[in-house]
């Protein structure tokens, strides 16, 4: 019989075996893949050659952390050290408090910085004339578009001793000029200031787009219901922008060894800088006016593991919570 029946009675299915295709066929069909979207493969082509060339084969260089590096010897012939940086590191006291400035400065960004986008966006968003909000959102938006350098110089002209902002506090209230520029208590509140100043119109632009993706018709059926702007932002804005919300926090995390290299240097004299050196200027001043290229790679590398641990647990974590998260 065709088909022998179980002892069930069912009769069985023959099933049919999937046979796989040879690797010739395979290796065709990418190819003519490849060739009918030639042109969307060429336009991706740069951004693939941009992350190779300055992302990926740097990588390579990690591995002068393992080494006392010495140009004459060569990345080949330089002696293999193991983790004596990294003990290094972790046992030098001028180290341990950079470390210590960069997690605080990073924690004042994360705790102050980072829901000021949020909240502008919010505030945009309630905006009902489009051509006020297009130029509020054009004013916000125009800080990032300015270097450092420039930032960095303007806040020096104003808060100098002899500056714009010190006048006014002397002419109108009396007070004496304050050390804005080298008192180091002065310099982290800077910092984050600066930061706000200059991104936080830049960040509202997720932010608004995530909020344009909101359904209207959830609004209408909040006001029906009595439902205020309050209620309708805490119930219905704030809710269906949490997912992305999340997804900022966890790239935010990312970097959080990450301060910023050029804004810190700039800012950096010798006055502050016992609370004002992070990570990234140590590494400069340890690298390139040192010379020590071995230790500043392992401090650099260390960074980035930090990173790489914060963003996989954050990321569990949302997930965790019924979150996407970013992976």
């Amino acid at each position: 019989m065709a088909n022998r029946l179980e002892p069930t009675g069912i009769p069985r299915i023959p099933q049919r075996r999937i046979q796989k295709k040879p690797n010739f066929e395979v290796q065709r069909n990418v190819r003519k893949h490849i060739r009918q979207d030639r042109w969307i493969y060429l336009l991706i082509l740069p951004g693939l050659l941009y992350f190779l060339i300055y992302k990926y084969l740097p990588m390579a260089g990690l591995l002068l952390s393992f080494q006392d590096y010495s140009p004459f010897l060569g990345f080949f012939n330089s002696p293999w050290v193991g983790l004596k940086h990294f003990e290094t590191m972790f046992h030098d006291p001028e180290a341990l408090r950079v470390i210590l400035n960069t997690l605080e400065i990073s924690f004042y960004q994360i705790l102050f910085a980072f829901p000021l986008p949020i909240i502008l966006a919010l505030m945009i968003n309630e905006v009902r004339s489009t051509l006020y909000k297009r130029t509020i959102q054009s004013l916000v938006y125009l800080p990032h578009f300015l270097s450092w350098v420039v930032v960095v110089g303007v806040f020096v002209l104003f808060l100098k001793e002899d500056g714009l902002f010190n006048n006014l506090l002397g002419s109108l209230f009396g007070i004496r000029p304050v050390s804005f520029l080298t008192d180091p208590g002065w310099f982290k509140p800077l910092i984050v200031f600066q930061v706000i100043w200059k991104e936080a119109g830049w960040g509202t632009i997720i932010i608004l787009a995530a909020l344009a993706g909101v359904n209207p018709q959830l609004y209408e059926a909040a006001v029906i219901d009595g439902a205020n702007r309050w209620q309708q932002i805490r119930y219905i804005t704030l809710p269906a922008i949490r997912n992305t919300i999340i997804i900022l926090l966890i790239l935010r995390l990312g970097s959080v060894m990450d301060t910023g290299f050029e804004q810190i240097f700039l800012m950096l004299n010798p006055f502050n800088m016992e609370t004002g050196n992070v990570l990234d200027t140590f590494v400069y001043f340890k690298g390139i006016e040192q010379g020590d290229v071995s230790f500043a790679t392992a401090v650099g590398l260390f960074k980035g593991v930090i990173g790489l641990v914060l963003v996989v647990i954050a990321n569990r974590m949302a997930k965790k919570f019924g979150e996407g998260g970013i992976y």
